[in-house]
């Protein structure tokens, strides 16, 4: 069955146990939660709400990843990198390789987009068949959308 073209979710939706992993944890007894919201066709890019109580831990990316806060608050450190809070309304983007020290101030909630970087040879190549098929394929839409409104 193929994928609808649009998806729509909330971020008010129950959310199951996602525990971090247990050797990340320095302080605390941090319980995270979660719910994906979305997975693109080959599986690279995902969204998902995810939530924390407070506690102390290390976090490690093998994604790229861009959070944006919903609510409480997060302080983040990370090598090279002071200390520095974060709340509601702060968009914080994670390379992959990326590690960092969370500090969760109470409770914090955010919408997670997650994203397998590609190699930059590839992503090239990508980039290049997109504005190709941009070039030829939509504006022949365009030109028989015309022709189709004339006729």
């Amino acid at each position: 069955m193929p994928l609808a073209l649009i998806e729509t979710g909330h971020c008010n939706v129950d959310l199951k146990p996602s525990p971090i992993e247990p050797s990340w944890i320095l302080e605390g007894n941090p319980e995270a939660r979660s719910h994906p919201l979305s997975t693109s066709a080959c599986g690279t890019a995902k969204t998902l709400i995810w939530s924390c109580t407070e506690g102390k831990f290390k976090w490690y990316y093998d994604l790229d990843e861009t959070i944006m806060i919903l609510e409480g608050s997060i302080v983040l450190e990370s090598e090279g990198m002071p200390p520095k809070r974060y709340g509601v309304g702060d968009v914080i983007f994670f390379r992959e390789g990326a590690h960092a020290k969370w500090h969760v101030e109470g409770y914090v909630k955010k919408v997670a987009f997650l994203r397998q970087s590609t190699p930059l040879g590839l992503g090239f190549a990508i980039r290049a068949v997109k504005k190709l098929k941009r070039m030829f394929f939509v504006s022949a839409e365009r030109r028989a959308a015309r022709l189709m409104e004339a006729g």
